[in-house]
């Protein structure tokens, strides 16, 4: 199955080699193309077989594509935008995967003007702590959600497409408004980053960091997992959502402030009710989860 005859690729780590190893498991027989700014790893995705072309000028295989992929860190949305829009055919269809979509959003509104209907945002909620052309594996948006954020300038077919083609990676397909989006994902996701960073950075710097880092067992790997992620793609998301990062950080602080007064006050009933409720509501959450994406699966 061939949604799109020739699909360019802006970014070929992780998530573009992942979508092209999905789609080619999926029997996809089309031509993909690469273009990225570390050559090194342009290099390295033509040698893994992620893409059939590699080039550091996209102006002639803009022309050619039927679908952009803008797998690139979210602070180069507008740049790629505006460097392809000359070019840019009228039933080409754009799309990405940017973690944030309020200020991808913003930026394919100034950059491609009337062209903007041609761009879907879209976001898999799939990732590993590994970045590069390496990193890429051909399950990982299976069973997955991707989010697709419409704008009222697509057309219904457009975004079957850009769902279709996720769906042969077999991806779960979602659809959020910008807004939504982005208010749920500095809670469930980039709060979550934001506080593995911080904690292994506060170990790091500690004056027995070697000693701590030694007796760090499964607990602290687990929970540190995700600071393993590329950290200029997470320097970019938590700019760009700045406002939602910064008021769901504040509810946190003021929780751990909670728990710190009934430490210090010897509140253990409190401390213990705290860890019970979050208990059973991450419980409730696996089961709840795990009936959605059998259910998903399913039908």
């Amino acid at each position: 199955m061939t949604v799109f005859r020739h699909i360019l690729l802006f970014g070929v780590g992780l998530i573009g080699g992942s979508l092209s190893l999905a789609l080619r498991k999926s029997g996809y027989t089309g031509k993909i193309t690469g273009v990225d700014r570390n050559e090194k790893a342009l290099g390295r995705a033509r040698e893994l077989g992620l893409i059939d072309e590699a080039v550091t000028s996209a102006t002639k295989a803009v022309s050619e594509a039927d679908l952009i992929l803008l797998a690139a860190p979210v602070a180069q949305t507008g740049t790629i935008l505006a460097s392809i829009k000359p070019w840019l055919q009228e039933t080409t269809i754009i799309t990405d995967v940017g973690s944030t979509k309020s200020d991808v959003v913003a930026a394919a509104y100034q950059e491609l003007g009337e062209k903007v209907g041609n761009f879907i945002p879209a976001h898999p909620i799939a990732g590993r702590e590994l970045n590069g052309p390496d990193a890429a594996i051909d399950s990982l948006f299976s069973g997955k959600k991707l989010v697709i954020t419409p704008l009222p300038e697509n057309t219904g077919k457009d975004i079957e497409k850009v769902a279709m083609m996720w769906m042969q990676c077999q991806a779960i397909i979602h659809f959020l408004s910008p807004e939504d989006h982005d208010n749920v994902f500095a809670m469930v996701s980039h709060l979550p980053h934001l506080l593995s960073y911080a904690l292994v950075d506060l170990v790091a710097r500690h004056s027995n960091a070697d000693l701590m880092f030694e007796y760090a067992a499964s607990g602290f790997r687990d929970f540190t997992r995700i600071a393993g992620s590329s950290p200029e793609m997470w320097r970019d998301i938590s700019m760009a959502n700045k406002k939602q990062l910064l008021h769901e950080l504040d509810s946190y602080l003021a929780e751990l402030g909670q728990l710190r007064n009934m430490l210090a006050s010897d509140d253990a009933a409190g401390v213990e009710n705290i860890y019970a409720n979050a208990q059973q509501a991450r419980l409730n959450w696996i089961t709840t989860i795990e009936a959605a994406e059998k259910q998903d699966r399913t039908s």
